[in-house]
């Protein structure tokens, strides 16, 4: 179910100067990174990417979500790392993405591990919000 916007607790805002090629920056002075297409891409990489963006936040959300689930389930995830890798490729419309989070959590065993982390998935805002919408696969090691 969507949020309405009288839910809403904080708004991030970000704007964007010359697209993959340039300069975005929030409002309130917090992030300010210059944005270059990765050598990948035929791009200088000389800054960051939308997609290195991407995963920084997907993975700071996930592994906050984790820590929620771990709090209901009273697991302990101390040392547990989440990294978002997320992927662009050509598809029928042009170009789209793909991610795969993976999840370390070494006080915990590998199925208490996938459970926590699939758990996770559930409730975690940007698994919602790109459910439907883009593969993503979660994992525990």
């Amino acid at each position: 179910m969507a949020i309405q916007q009288s839910d809403v607790k904080y708004t991030a805002v970000a704007t964007a100067e010359n697209g993959r090629d340039g300069r975005v920056a929030t409002d309130d002075g917090q992030l300010d990174v210059v944005v270059n297409p990765p050598k990948a891409m035929g791009g200088n990489g000389a800054g960051t990417n939308p997609e290195q963006l991407f995963a920084a936040g997907y993975a700071a959300c996930f592994q906050g979500a984790l820590g929620v689930v771990a709090r209901n389930e009273k697991a302990d995830i101390t040392g547990s790392l989440v990294t978002a890798e997320v992927g662009i490729g050509q598809n029928d419309e042009g170009f789209g993405i793909i991610v795969a989070i993976k999840a370390t959590i070494p006080t915990v065993d590998a199925a208490k591990a996938q459970e926590l982390v699939e758990k996770a998935h559930q409730v975690c805002p940007y698994s919602k919000a790109t459910r439907g919408n883009i593969e993503v696969t979660v994992s525990a090691a």
